[in-house]
């Protein structure tokens, strides 16, 4: 029962960073050791559908590790629907607080991550900044808007999904260069069934055929697949940087007006511009607050490995 208490939090931990534009969900299951085995679960899905039609409940069961993946995204959908309002408040009130937190938890999960490649190289480190690159672009694209209707809505599921498990890619800030992050968030907060189900059902197509993808890159070629991520991770922060300056704005489906294009600025010119303080101690408490959390989930990880290692 621990253990899924455990697990629950971890998916509640996921969801939250899920809704925040700029973060993945996926940084935050592989700073919490669990990202090799939720990829290797959603993988074995189709094949556990396979067993079930064959009428093997127990062996579909344990072939896609259910228990695990049920616990993990009861803990994600509670996270979503419950923290929702609460981040969206935090993100409009307290955006610099909450950057900064989410800015050191990925500069330290892109060091751990790093540290998990065997030997670097120059095609290790080719990939690592040619993950680089393609977080930055992803992060400075301009937005379009594409229409909410049921065929784009599964499309945007499909591609949110893919990103929401990649490390530094976020699938919620997908959804705002669709155009269709307000869309989607007004439905979770609405409970429209309607769009909340043609939307899931591109999450479901998309995740098992990305997480098998995915698999199979880490087993055959981890150490570049490793590389690209942690440069996914580090170009990421180009997002989630506490200060910026609104160059353009758009206008949600509630008539309110939300930043569509945006500047980084030092944390003196952002006081400057502003007329604002710049909250850089805040700041720089809360990116601390965010390595010491992924270093203490790291060291509770490596305690638990060496409790089960001596127990065996």
């Amino acid at each position: 029962m621990k253990n899924y208490l455990l697990l629950f939090a971890k998916g509640i931990a996921m969801g939250a960073a899920d809704v925040v534009p700029g973060v993945s969900g996926g940084t935050v299951a592989f700073i919490s050791g669990i990202y090799d085995e939720l990829l290797r679960s959603i993988a074995s899905v189709p094949e556990a559908l396979l067993q079930l039609l064959r009428g093997r409940i127990v062996k579909a069961w344990q072939t896609a590790n259910a228990t695990f993946l049920l616990v993990l995204m009861s803990g994600i959908l509670t996270s979503i629907f419950s923290l929702a309002r609460l981040i969206t408040w935090l993100l409009a009130e307290h955006p610099i607080p909450v950057w900064s937190f989410f800015f050191g938890l990925i500069l330290v999960s892109s060091h751990l991550v790093a540290r998990e490649i065997t030997r670097w190289n120059w095609t290790r480190f080719a990939s690592f900044v040619l993950g680089i690159a393609f977080a930055w672009w992803i992060t400075v694209a301009s937005p379009v808007q594409w229409d909410s209707d049921p065929l784009s809505l599964f499309l945007a599921g499909a591609i949110a999904i893919c990103a929401m498990i990649l490390p530094g890619i976020s699938g919620s800030f997908l959804l705002v260069l669709m155009g269709l992050y307000a869309v989607v968030l007004g439905a979770v907060k609405t409970l429209d069934i309607a769009v909340l189900a043609v939307f899931a059902a591109g999450c479901l197509v998309g995740i098992l055929s990305f997480a098998r993808l995915l698999t199979w890159l880490l087993a055959r070629w981890r150490d570049l697949t490793l590389a690209f991520l942690v440069g996914l991770m580090l170009g990421s922060l180009n997002k989630v940087w506490p200060w910026k300056q609104t160059l353009t704005w758009r206008t949600d489906s509630h008539g309110q007006q939300t930043p569509l294009l945006q500047d980084n600025l030092l944390p003196a010119q952002f006081a400057q511009l502003n007329g604002q303080d710049a909250q850089l101690w805040l700041a720089i408490l809360l990116a601390i607050a965010g390595v010491v959390l992924v270093l203490g989930l790291e060291w509770l990880a490596g305690r638990k490995q060496q409790t089960t290692g001596s127990a065996a």
